[in-house]
């Protein structure tokens, strides 16, 4: 494995690598969710990139950047057993020099739920991939479904800008008991990781009353609301049942593709879920 920790040390380095090159951006702090990205762009590419760098612009001023997890030992020894060939890990100066001011923002998408909860968030995360993506080249970069606002706003991104990367999305990983992989499950209290578990528990209750056939929007919400609300110490943000290609909130009977995406809070940790309705063919 070789790393990089410019961007002129990096593409010295890409220029001889063969093609096709598999990209899986990172902040860090590996869990097997990224691991499952690694093997994924393994699978499918000559050269695997792994960047790792925690983004200051996509964190508010009340976010957690500066307390954010970080382990780089731990991670370049994960990055080396799944055999990722190039390591960009770049510092803030590197990626934003000084006297910066260029931003990339994506539109309506980045503006409703999380970038609602969150502004400017998807400004920060459209500018550092655009970033990674000139710096590195790939032919497919590969994101997670977890995040799923910040995997449709990327691909937007690489459409209107016509970037000749292919997105690929990548499952859900959980823990074996159903909360969703994340850097930030760390930060837990014991009884927050216990009462966390009411999210995806939630989300199945919601997908249980779908395949019973409900097809009401707010009858599938409160499914989900319903078994997050009996937990004392959860804080609901959003729970939302939206169109899959516009994130438009959806009202009455549900009919086509549709995300029910939720964002929860426990103490000064922040949780997102979601999962997709699919209509039966």
């Amino acid at each position: 494995m070789q790393i990089a920790r410019t961007v002129a040390e990096f593409r010295a380095l890409r220029a001889s690598q063969p093609g096709p090159l598999g990209l899986v951006p990172t902040m860090g702090y590996l869990h097997e969710g990224h691991q499952s990205l690694i093997r994924a762009a393994r699978a499918a590419n000559a050269t695997v990139a792994l960047s790792l760098f925690v983004n200051p612009t996509q964190f508010g001023p009340n976010e957690d950047f500066t307390r954010y997890p970080r382990d780089e030992a731990r991670d370049l020894a994960i990055c080396e057993a799944e055999g990722v060939d190039l390591l960009l890990m770049p510092s803030v100066e590197e990626m934003y020099p000084a006297g910066a001011s260029t931003t990339v923002s994506v539109g309506p998408l980045s503006t409703v739920l999380e970038g609602a909860a969150r502004p400017g968030h998807f400004d920060g995360v459209a500018t550092v991939v655009t970033k990674l993506f000139t710096i590195t080249e790939p032919d497919r970069a590969y994101f997670g479904q977890k995040d799923a606002q910040q995997l449709m706003v990327i691909r937007r991104l690489t459409e209107d800008l016509r970037l000749p990367v292919e997105i690929v999305g990548c499952p859900i990983i959980r823990e074996p008991d159903g909360l969703a992989m994340s850097s930030r499950n760390v930060y837990l209290a014991p009884e927050e990781r216990t009462q966390a578990l009411a999210l995806s528990r939630g989300l199945r209750a919601a997908v249980a009353a779908w395949d019973d056939g409900v097809r009401d929007a707010s009858s599938l919400r409160s499914r989900v609301r319903e078994e997050i609300e009996a937990q004392p110490l959860a804080r609901i943000d959003y729970v939302s049942l939206a169109d899959q290609g516009t994130l438009s909130e959806l009202e009455g009977p549900v009919m086509l593709p549709a995300l029910l995406s939720l964002a929860v809070r426990f103490g000064a940790t922040r949780l997102i879920d979601n999962v997709v309705l699919e209509p039966s063919s």
